[in-house]
């Protein structure tokens, strides 16, 4: 199975690191879009609540989690009509992405349809599920093929790019004509900037039916939990419980401590805004100083990433800031279409934004 996959890629970035790690002040960091900083108190405080707890977790994750959950989406994003059956804890929304295809049954006469420009693992998932891989962004690009699966992503990882309503009822509506499965990546919801961002699940997308809907939702980026791996998936609840039910038997659950945790990030908004307005005043800094530096930088509405580009190859563009202490990611990792650009991420510490601006203004 492993030879049917793609090398990691960042794996390649070996050469780039090693140049950017040789500066003077230290490599600043920038290809991937891992939290730095600390995890809030509150949540802090809840993972060590149950952390004598001997017992096995459930799979369906705990009835508090869950009610937490459904509260969470409405409160922050005004997806209505989720039950708390309707929503199940992931191992990091990534582990969720990788075998949601084949948890699903797909298989080799299923067509999956993945974003142009997108977050590797989709290709991944539908890879080990054996099943046929598409990457279209217009529905006119599929012509008479049948998807089995499409997934969208906004915000967009790498782009920052926001779908707006009307895009995604059409993706919805196409879907429901052909009996396909949506997933919607919505990682990034709450890390809006210029654009507002909706849920595949808004009344104003899918008029309240969540028939044939997953969205998939992380913890890792608002509330800095990458190290716990935490997420979860919600939608269809016949979906949920089709998922349940193959969970179960692997054994694919979510630590007790972990589902504690959950419960109390997804509770608590103010941490949430907090660190919000930490990525909110990094991209302000990043972003004048790589427009100054001579980048143009596409879409990047939401998220936590510069969509940006030299004009030139992206492992040029990955070599010139390497030079500079500067680590990105080259925008082909993401597809064909990112051959002329990089990923920058805000992941990094005030300090390490501060001096990346400083290196590219200079």
């Amino acid at each position: 199975m492993a030879a049917t996959l793609p090398d990691f890629p960042w794996d390649s970035l070996t050469a780039a690191k090693d140049k950017a790690s040789a500066h003077p002040d230290g490599i600043v960091n920038l290809s991937v879009g891992t939290p730095v900083d600390p995890v809030a108190e509150v949540i802090r405080t809840a993972l060590n609540s149950v952390a004598g707890e001997p017992g096995y977790p459930t799979t369906v994750g705990t009835p508090a989690l869950r009610e937490s959950a459904v509260a969470a989406l409405e409160r922050r994003y005004s997806i209505t009509g989720i039950s708390a059956d309707a929503v199940l804890p992931a191992i990091g929304t990534k582990e969720m992405i990788a075998w949601l295809p084949t948890l699903l049954g797909l298989g080799a006469d299923d067509l999956v349809v993945i974003p142009e420009l997108a977050y590797p693992t989709y290709e991944v998932g539908a890879l080990l599920a054996g099943a046929r891989i598409l990457r279209a962004d217009g529905l006119n690009r599929l012509g008479p093929e049948r998807a089995s699966l499409i997934f969208v992503n906004s915000p967009s990882n790498p782009t920052g790019k926001v779908l707006g309503v009307d895009h995604l009822r059409k993706v919805v509506g196409w879907a429901r004509e052909r009996d396909a499965i949506v997933v919607s990546d919505e990682c990034y919801l709450g890390l809006t900037w210029d654009a507002d961002a909706v849920s595949v699940l808004d009344p104003r997308v899918c008029d309240g039916d969540h028939t044939n809907l997953l969205a998939v939702h992380s913890l890792s980026k608002t509330s800095n939990l990458a190290s716990y791996r935490a997420g979860f998936v919600t939608g269809d609840a016949s979906l949920v419980a089709e998922l349940l039910e193959v969970r179960k038997h692997a054994g694919m659950m979510v630590p007790l401590p972990i589902q504690a945790a959950m419960t109390a990030a997804l509770a608590d908004d103010e941490h949430e805004n907090i660190q919000r307005e930490r990525y909110r005043a990094r991209r302000s800094v990043l972003k004048s100083a790589v427009e100054e530096a001579g980048f143009t930088v596409d879409h990047s509405e939401a998220g936590l990433y510069l969509w940006a580009t030299r004009g030139e190859p992206c492992r040029d563009t990955v070599d010139w800031l390497a030079e500079r202490g500067i680590l990105a990611a080259p925008g082909e990792f993401y597809g064909p279409n990112g051959g002329q650009h990089v990923r920058i991420a805000l992941t990094a510490t005030d300090e390490r934004i501060d001096a990346a601006a400083a290196r590219l203004r200079g």
